[in-house]
């Protein structure tokens, strides 16, 4: 190929070394903009990243999306042009094989919505290759689950629950026009996983069925005709967190109208319906899987590297692999020892954000020769948003392992701070607060929710 960019590593003696970056996630795209800026624009490497699509979109905020309180088009980032204002260089593919000898990434071909193909397979070499590729859906194994539960891992599949949401909302509404003196039959939405994410969106769809009475279906009454179901295999919902902060999220989850069921185990999931472990048979007309992650299988195509159960890349303190110290890994798809102990650190984007934070600075101390330190995490504390019944915070206090707990408006006003200081890494702080301003006037303007 003529192209520089996949000049051979034979051929690029002379050249400055090529950090490859995988994927574009929260931690992806924050260590190639931080790299790209610095050892980038100095000359000092080669930067670039790898997406199998051409936009970013912050995952946690997926359930915003999935439920129509966010417009995923107003906050997607382009990769090309992030890449032309920070000095790196974007490739769109899927990274199918590593050949770690010959230090080659083989990414997949792209191809456009009807199987044509855009761009063909290619090679990329690199000097040092990082993995960020976040995580996938795990189901457990439990029949069905792939086929007829709905994940909730990029902007396509929440659009897709929107859209389904929406459409069995219209049919309910149009039911109870036609025949007011009759009870209609309740859309049954099942939330499998009563986690971080599972209490989010449910939470969601209660505000989410609300408005859409408000503005569109009027004949919908939404705690009788639309029915959230939370349903958790352990013994209470937030099985991560402080107990108390699990028990204050459930009192306001009933207070929304949302049932939630613990110690309940998945036994199959059909097109119309859930079955549990005890033989119990629910109703679904829409069921959403958050039940847990897993690295993504193609980790176990490339490169040969050692994996954990969960399929998550195995690192040292230093984010890389020992079976190669030229291949990184972090974030989700990386099992990185919490403290020096056999635990993992969870797949939370405050840990993908500190760990491109230790690289950025590891990746330039090693360009200058430098030693490197092994990377820690320090615990900011987790945020659970409830929409507009509010939020909880909870941070570990290291004293006699208690935590802090906050709610009402202070825990909502630290979730929104999340997201602008996730933007603030992305954009500086003038973009950032050029693109704040820009969100609150579109909140004055329009409504808090998508229509149609």
């Amino acid at each position: 190929m003529n192209n520089a960019l996949f000049t051979p590593v034979a051929d690029r003696a002379t050249c400055v070394p090529r950090i490859v970056i995988v994927g574009g996630g929260a931690g992806g795209l924050q260590l190639a903009t931080r790299l790209g800026s610095t050892v980038g624009r100095k000359g000092l490497a080669e930067v670039v990243l790898v997406d199998r699509y051409p936009t970013h979109f912050w995952k946690p905020l997926l359930h915003e999306a999935a439920s129509g309180h966010r417009d995923p088009a107003s906050d997607t980032i382009e990769y090309a042009a992030q890449a032309r204002q920070y000095g790196f260089h974007f490739v769109q593919g899927e990274l199918q094989q590593v050949d770690r000898i010959q230090r080659l990434a083989t990414l997949g071909a792209v191809l456009d919505a009807d199987g044509v193909e855009i761009l063909p397979q290619r090679v990329l070499p690199y000097d040092d290759l990082v993995l960020a590729v976040g995580s996938v859906t795990n189901f457990f194994g439990v029949p069905g689950a792939s086929q007829f539960a709905l994940p909730l891992e990029n902007v396509e599949q929440a659009e897709d629950f929107r859209r389904k949401f929406l459409a069995a909302c219209a049919k309910a509404n149009h039911l109870a026009e036609q025949r007011p003196e009759q009870p209609v039959q309740p859309i049954c939405i099942n939330v499998i996983g009563a986690g971080a994410t599972g209490v989010e969106l449910a939470a969601a769809l209660r505000h989410a069925s609300n408005q859409l009475a408000a503005y569109r279906f009027k004949s919908l009454l939404p705690d009788r005709d639309v029915r959230i179901r939370l349903i958790e295999g352990s013994a209470r919902i937030l099985p991560a967190l402080d107990e108390r902060l699990a028990t204050r999220a459930h009192a306001q989850l009933g207070q929304l109208h949302i049932e939630v069921l613990t110690g309940v185990r998945i036994a199959q999931v059909a097109h119309d319906s859930i079955a549990t472990a005890t033989g119990d048979r629910l109703a679904s007309d829409i069921t959403i899987w958050a039940a847990g992650v897993a690295g993504p299988a193609a980790l176990r195509e490339i490169g040969n590297l050692r994996l954990n159960a969960s399929n998550q890349v195995i690192v040292t303190e230093t984010l890389q692999t020992p079976d190669d110290p030229h291949i990184f890994a972090f974030g989700d798809c990386a099992a990185c020892s919490s403290d020096g102990t056999s635990r993992v650190l969870p797949p939370r984007a405050q840990v993908a954000h500190q760990q491109a934070v230790y690289l950025s600075a590891s990746f330039a101390r090693r360009l200058a020769g430098k030693t490197i330190a092994g990377f820690t995490f320090h615990d900011a504390g987790t945020v659970v948003s409830l929409g507009h019944a509010g939020a909880l915070f909870q941070r570990q206090l290291g004293v006699h392992r208690r935590s802090l707990i906050v709610d009402g408006l202070a825990a909502s006003g630290l979730y929104k701070v999340l997201y602008r200081k996730h933007l603030l890494g992305l954009h500086g702080t003038k973009r950032t607060l050029l693109r704040s301003i820009g969100d609150w006037l579109r909140g004055w303007n329009e409504p808090s929710i998508k229509l149609h």
